[in-house]
Formats: structure tokens, sequence, C-alpha cells
């Protein structure tokens, strides 16, 4: 199957990318950074030295994913997404052995323009609005939207909201699977 690399694309020694993935225009993968399989980049993505990006990820164009964050596999991050790894940057001050670790977990969706702040976890599946800024952790399946982040709902995997009955059951419109809510937890049932 092979890689497409745009000729106008920098990757630097050391840095690993896998089958099948695809990297666009005015792209900078740094060394060390490891990038999964069929993954696509879009125009203008930098990425950070060491950074971890899993299987099937989509960046769309203008991100730069810092030292620091992991991109499990099937994650999809929007035009513009913004990501920090310091929480008190100052350009005079080195603080490059303070970097906060942000994990984005497998299958979550970061919309266009969302700004995850540093040290954050992003659950499986969860899905951040547009625009959002998001400054603490959210669990799996959950939607955040606004600015600053709240939950403000649920999402399958599929990425249809879902509304839970009485019994802590809904349905996903789109696969029709099945998903239960107990204590602020979902979990997928069939």
């Amino acid at each position: 199957m092979g890689n497409f690399i745009h000729p106008t694309a920098i990757i630097d020694n050391d840095a690993r990318i896998g089958e099948g993935t695809k990297i666009w225009h005015f792209c900078h993968v740094m060394a060390g950074a490891s990038i999964g399989q069929n993954c696509i980049l879009g125009q203008n993505i930098f990425i950070g030295e060491n950074v971890k990006i899993g299987n099937r990820v989509k960046i769309q164009n203008n991100v730069s994913v810092y030292s620091g964050v992991t991109l499990e596999d099937e994650v999809f991050a929007g035009p513009s997404v913004v990501f920090t790894n310091v929480l008190n940057p100052r350009s005079a001050v080195e603080r490059k052995s303070e970097f906060k670790n942000t994990i984005i977990k497998k299958g979550a969706t970061l919309g266009a323009n969302s700004t995850i702040l540093c040290g954050i976890t992003v659950g499986r599946y969860a899905f951040v609005g547009a625009g959002a800024v998001l400054t603490k952790n959210i669990p799996d399946y959950a939607l955040a939207t606004g600015n600053p982040a709240r939950q403000t709902g649920w999402m399958s995997e599929a990425g249809a909201k879902l509304t839970f009955s009485e019994n802590g059951e809904a349905v996903c419109a789109i696969t029709k699977k099945k998903y239960f809510l107990n204590h602020n937890v979902v979990t997928k049932i069939s």
C-alpha cells in the first residue's frame, strides 16, 4: 500500500510513519514522533518530538500536536484544534521539564477550533464541540461544549447524540447499538 508524503512535508530522521498514512502539504513531523497506520494529516500540521499517534487518526488542517500529547486509534482532530503542553508559559522561562501529558483516547472527536489544555484526558468516543475550551477531563462517550467546556450530553461510537431513558438505556440512531448509563458511566451493551 505504501505511504503518501507530499514533497513540501518535512519528516525528520527517527520519525516513524505507519503503512498507508498520508501526509499533505507543509507538514512537519519531528524526530521521535510515531504515527500509526492509515492516518491522514491535512495541510500545515506540526507533530512534535516523541508524540504518539495511533492508527486511523485524522488530523485536519492547521493543527500542532506538541510533545506530551497522545492521540490513540481513530481520533479525529478537526481544523485548527489547539493543544498546549505547559500550564503557565513564559517566553523567558524554560519550562520543558513541566510539560503535562494530554491523552485523547480511542475514537474521540475534537471539533474545529476546540482548545485542549494540557494534562487533560478525553475519554473513548467522547466528543468535544467546535470552539470548546476543554479545561478538565471528560469521560468516555461524553459530549462537551462551550467556553469553558462542560458536559452537555452523551455520544455514541458512531457520533449520534444519545438520549437515555429513565432505566438508563439509549439506542444509537445510526447503528441501533444499545448503551447503558449508570452512575455517570456509559457502556455499550450491544
